[in-house]
């Protein structure tokens, strides 16, 4: 089309032949042609270029930051360094100067050495006291609460007769860590199921656990009456053969008996004294007379502990000084005050002499030492006053059953719990209501009725005895 056009042009002109016109146009159109090769090898090479631009600057950068960095390296390094010779001339300059003052400071050549007193080591009593008292500062105070009742398995797990240990028996220990539990002749079936149903119950404790049964011979032995352990003469019987070595024989095989089953605290001996006419005590004291009675109440202490058996003497200070029963409701002693210093104390102070671990106080009242009627149990005359301070006593005090009405037709459980725990007894034993008890004790420590420290106290005496066979252990 274009060479037509121009053909037209140029025929219409009569510039030019047909024929040069086309060569004009050929050599235009390869013109045009080696401008356009020429442009695009300029845009190949610009952009050639281009690209090795690039390649310098950022080899330039490279090199660049691998200098700078061996740079900083050095400087570094060279910091360093002189810190390192700024610290060591400072401590070259310090030990110079403290040299110079220990010199000018020296002892006379003649003047002895003062050698440092040694440290003395802890004797076993005081690294027992350290894992009790760690022990504790360990426990919530939920359980720090719980392990201060001696309780029957029937009050924790709401069954009418526990006589086995199972679930119910490991829930209850895991929501209740109470201090002990107590058995009667109604959790004895034959000897396998009790000393199963013991095992279990000790194996679910979260702390170590008292296990506990009221066996003093004669009519009171549910083991023995359950055939599972040799019977023992009662203290009537015992005293009236004139013997005291007859009550060590008792208590030995008390004790050995207990033990096989896992019982680790019997609550006997009675050291009271039938000294009164229809004495409620008689059949089951070893008499009237504080010095006998004293060694017959030993030596039966005696023999049991030896078979690893706590025995509790009962009941402080003078339980059988009445005809009336503190199971049937109040009992009042009408003993004086000089005559139980001098005759029912006596028997006590001689059991505290020989080291008894435990001491129950009893619900009598005596008027002559407190001035009312208020039950030795829940009177601070009585047990603090009295047994802690006068006599000296350092080991656990537990009352007598709180379930007796000689408590609980005065008193409700959550009641008589604080008002026991405040008089100053460490343990509390059968509340008519645990739960109630347990709460009240639990909201009396949270409002300051009683302290803390007050349950810690305790605790470390009731744990003194737990923990006993480490220090044994220890010597």
């Amino acid at each position: 089309m274009i060479r037509y056009t121009f053909a037209v042009y140029a025929v219409q002109a009569g510039e030019v032949t047909l024929e040069r016109l086309w060569i004009r146009m050929d050599n235009q159109q390869d013109k045009l042609q080696q401008q356009r090769e020429a442009r695009r090898k300029r845009r190949q090479r610009n952009q050639i270029l281009a690209y090795a631009t690039v390649l310098v600057l950022i080899a330039l950068v490279a090199v660049g930051i691998v200098i700078g960095v061996k740079y900083l390296t050095q400087w570094q390094e060279q910091k360093r360094q002189e810190e390192q010779r700024q610290q060591e001339s400072m401590q070259a300059q310090l030990e110079q100067q403290l040299g110079s003052e220990e010199e000018s400071i020296a002892a006379p050549p003649d003047e002895p050495e003062v050698t440092p007193e040694p440290i003395p080591e802890l004797t076993p009593e005081e690294k027992l006291y350290e894992v009790i008292n760690a022990m504790i500062e360990a426990m919530p105070l939920e359980d720090k609460v719980a392990g201060l009742f001696f309780v029957t398995p029937e009050s924790i797990t709401d069954v009418n007769a526990a006589v086995r240990a199972g679930d119910g028996t490991r829930e209850a220990l895991t929501r209740y860590a109470v201090g002990g539990i107590v058995y009667d002749k109604k959790n004895i079936q034959n000897a396998e199921q009790f000393q199963e149903m013991l095992g279990n119950t000790e194996l679910y404790s979260k702390y170590p656990l008292f296990l506990g049964i009221e066996e003093e011979g004669g009519s009171v032995s549910p083991l023995a009456s359950a055939g599972l352990i040799d019977k023992q003469p009662s203290a009537a019987d015992i005293a009236a053969g004139g013997d005291a070595e007859a009550a060590y024989q008792a208590g030995s095989g008390l004790g050995a008996g207990l033990a096989s089953y896992g019982i680790n605290v019997d609550f006997a001996p009675v050291a009271d004294l039938a000294n009164v006419d229809k004495s409620v005590m008689s059949a089951r004291a070893y008499g009237s007379d504080a010095t006998p009675v004293a060694a017959y109440v030993n030596n039966m202490v005696s023999g049991m502990q030896e078979q690893g058996v706590t025995a509790c003497v009962k009941h402080f200070p003078c339980g059988g000084g009445t005809a009336a029963d503190t199971h049937d409701g109040l009992a009042v002693s009408e003993r004086s005050a000089e005559e139980v210093r001098s005759q029912e104390l006596a028997v006590y102070r001689s059991c505290i002499d020989s080291g008894i671990q435990m001491i129950m106080v009893g619900h009598t009242a005596v008027p002559s030492l407190t001035g009312d009627n208020t039950p030795a149990s829940l009177s601070g005359i009585i047990v603090t006053e009295l047994l802690r301070n006068e006599l000296g006593y350092g080991g656990v005090i537990i009352t007598d059953a709180m379930n007796m009405k000689a408590i609980s037709e005065y008193y409700g459980s959550g009641q008589a719990a604080v008002l026991a725990l405040k008089a100053g007894c460490d343990m509390v034993l059968m509340p008519e209501d645990f739960q109630e008890a347990y709460a009240a004790v639990l909201e009396a420590v949270q409002d300051g009725t009683i302290s803390e420290e007050r349950i810690n106290d305790a605790l470390r005496r009731i744990y003194r005895i737990k923990c006993a066979d480490r220090l044994s252990q220890d010597e």
